[in-house]
């Protein structure tokens, strides 16, 4: 047993367990969700997140010395923001016939994404740093946590509040679109990137390579128009 206990002390220690660690989780989750038909509840980030919560609440460990391990992840997220440009450049052309429905499409998610959460949070009576850290909570979270890093918010509430956004879009995007018969793969896509970033892109693609494309789209420009109107919203709301 003492073995045992010093040879976890030292994995523990080593970047590369959290980062294996990490990606066994997606791994974990991927697989629950083929197992189940691909079906949208059973999102493989939701079942990740909960594996790896777990497996740091049964170890004791920290979330500074798992970060510590698993940072590359992290910093993926930036090249994989710059990546978003890829879909708006393949998709120039329809995006031009059809740029005034996403322009009125984009100005409405995204003012009501930030001005519904800044009202709740308001009524809730939840302070300026909270609510400054719920501002930018449907875009990515490279971008959402640089804005709320700007606007005075907390990074790492941003992110949690990031991935939650994410995973309930995920979820509820594609029985909720289809409860609203919305039949345009463009429109199902554009705006699940708007209100729900890369989980919901990723699953987007996973529905339609169209509505994926038009997800990325959303999200690339709803980061834009976020780092926009977040810091403007906030003076009024705050």
């Amino acid at each position: 047993m003492n073995d045992a206990v010093l040879i976890w002390s030292y994995l523990s220690q080593g970047p590369l367990l959290w980062l294996t660690a990490t990606l066994v989780a997606y791994l974990i989750g991927d697989a629950c969700f083929r197992l189940s038909g691909r079906r949208s509840w059973v999102n493989p980030v939701m079942i990740a997140v909960a594996v790896l919560g777990a497996l740091l609440m049964a170890t004791g460990t920290d979330y500074a010395t798992y970060f510590e391990g698993a940072q590359f992840v992290h910093f993926m997220l930036g090249p994989a923001t710059v990546a978003l440009g890829l879909p708006l450049f393949d998709n120039l052309r329809r995006v031009r016939r059809a740029a005034l429905p996403l322009i009125a499409a984009l100005v409405a998610g995204s003012v009501t994404a930030v001005a519904s959460a800044l009202l709740i949070g308001r009524v809730m009576g939840l302070p300026r740093d909270v609510l400054a850290s719920l501002a930018p909570k449907s875009t990515t979270a490279p971008v959402a946590i640089g804005i709320a890093e700007q606007i005075g918010g907390q990074p790492t509430l941003t992110a949690v509040l990031v991935l939650l956004t994410g995973m309930i879009g995920a979820i509820c995007a594609t029985p909720l679109l289809n409860l609203l018969r919305v039949r345009d793969w463009r429109a199902r896509g554009f705006a699940v990137g708007v209100a729900a970033h890369g989980i919901g892109t990723a699953r987007a693609f996973q529905v339609n390579q169209t509505a994926g494309a038009f997800s990325g789209i959303g999200m690339g420009l709803n980061a834009v128009l976020t780092a926009i109107i977040a810091p403007l919203m906030l003076h009024l709301f705050g």
